[in-house]
């Protein structure tokens, strides 16, 4: 009996340690389908974050665009403000200039207007002097033909 237990015994081991081939066989497969989807899941993650990289890049690289082309208007609009501000200050200049030319042509023409009354004075004032030295003359030769 021995030999039946022992025969027994033998192949019951044997069986044990087939099955702990097929365990360690269902095992490595497992092992290995997991590593093959622990790869998959990695590199669809590597995709992933390189895909959102070049998205946060395409929007950074937008937003700097868009940041510049707000500069540029800005600065557009600055250069135009300036020009329209020259403009005016060129046109208020040649108002005062012309202003200034008129003002010195009606104080040119307010002297004449002084000089010309101060003639009209001198010349009624001559005038009076003449009539009343006519007068003068006048009683006088009547005076002396009484």
């Amino acid at each position: 009996m021995n030999a039946e237990t022992g025969g027994s015994s033998g192949e019951s081991l044997s069986a044990k340690v087939q099955q702990a081939e097929r365990q360690l066989h269902e095992a490595a497969r497992a092992a290995g389908a997991a590593e093959q989807r622990a790869e998959a899941e990695i590199k669809a993650l590597e995709t992933d974050l390189e895909r959102q990289r070049a998205e946060a890049e395409a929007e950074l690289e937008r937003l700097r665009l868009t940041h510049e082309e707000d500069l540029q208007r800005a600065r557009e609009a600055k250069e135009q403000a300036i020009e329209a501000a020259e403009a005016r200050l060129g046109e208020i200049e040649r108002q005062a200039d012309a202003a200034e030319q008129r003002i010195e042509a009606a104080e040119r023409r307010a002297a004449e207007s002084e000089r010309t009354v101060a003639d009209e004075r001198v010349r009624a004032r001559e005038a009076a002097a003449a009539w009343l030295r006519d007068q003068l003359d006048s009683i006088r030769r009547e005076a002396e033909a009484r």
